[in-house]
């Protein structure tokens, strides 16, 4: 499927947005032809509506023309306010002289119904999509999936390892390639997932072997043990310590790794104070669009552990 709806701020700064919202006559051909532009949303005004830097043309997006709501539910204060400062995507309505001022009046809403309508309401599961973090959950992500589209990242779909807040793994902006494991038609829902995307517990493990020392991070502490992440997809158990907690950037020894018990050993030689989150591997090529089963588990393993997405 041909996907021309990004996730906001993917079009303001290119050469083509910039050459339409830089005049009144850019502006005008936009509205004729129906094309999406973004600008930056620079206050919000006690109605409720929003102002967009056109260079010169003041940009209106009125409180009910801000959000698209394909159920009809009331438009949350909050979905509208927080847009200040950041880029939004619109359409132009029209171009006016109001007792001098030149002013666009747009719409937001337009712009997100078109790309739900034409691309994203045609999304199956395990359809790969780039999307971009637009906040952080304890219970997960939530990501832009186009023209400010929400999709919602449970945390225990963001990796198999672990973590206790999606910030663990992700920051805001970060622009991901996530799979769609959920679509919904009545309401609009879209849910994702990006353990998938990760790699198994095979392509994992293979980089590492028996007597290395390496970096991880403490996910767990439990009276039998601590867990520790070698990598998003996978994990190891070293014994019990009382000086570590989750979070911790630790130095571990691999004693062992079992590709039949998908089991890492593993002994913490020393601590290096809290981790950072460190950029994502991907294990699905770039020119993969669809995937139809996902097996994180080993062929050695008794425990099968799969994603359907059939």
């Amino acid at each position: 499927m041909q996907n021309n709806f990004k996730p906001e701020g993917c079009l303001f700064g290119t050469a083509e947005n910039t050459e339409y919202i830089k005049s009144e006559a850019g502006l005008r051909l936009a509205s004729q032809i129906g094309k999406t532009l973004e600008g930056v949303c620079v206050f919000c005004d006690r109605s409720l509506d929003l102002r967009v830097d056109l260079c010169g043309v003041t940009g209106i997006i009125p409180h009910d023309k801000a959000v698209y709501s394909a159920d009809g539910e009331d438009i949350k204060d909050i979905a509208v306010i927080s847009r200040v400062g950041k880029p939004v995507c619109f359409k132009v309505e029209s171009v006016i002289n109001d007792g001098g001022e030149k002013k666009a009046m747009l719409t937001r809403a337009e712009a997100q119904r078109e790309c739900v309508d034409n691309y994203l309401s045609y999304l199956l599961p395990g359809d790969i999509i780039k999307c971009r973090v637009t906040h952080t959950e304890k219970f997960g992500a939530f990501a832009d999936i186009g023209c400010g589209i929400p999709a919602l990242l449970p945390i225990d779909r963001i990796s198999v390892s672990r973590i206790s807040h999606a910030k663990d793994r992700l920051r805001c902006g970060d622009d991901l390639r996530c799979i769609v494991s959920r679509a919904d038609q009545d309401p609009f829902r879209v849910f994702l997932t990006l353990r998938e995307m990760l790699g198994t517990w095979a392509e994992n493990a293979a980089g590492f072997s028996p007597g290395q020392t390496v970096r991880g991070i403490v996910r767990g502490v439990e009276p039998y043990g601590v867990f520790i992440e070698l990598t998003p997809n996978l994990s190891g158990l070293s014994e019990y310590r009382d000086d570590v907690e989750p979070g911790d950037e630790v130095a571990v020894f691999i004693k062992n790794i079992d590709s039949k018990k998908m089991k890492v050993k593993l002994v913490i030689v020393g601590k290096q104070g809290k981790a950072a989150c460190t950029p994502l591997r991907y294990y699905v090529s770039d020119d993969v669009t669809h995937i139809y089963k996902f097996i994180y588990s080993t062929d050695l393993s008794s425990r099968i552990t799969e994603t359907d997405f059939t």
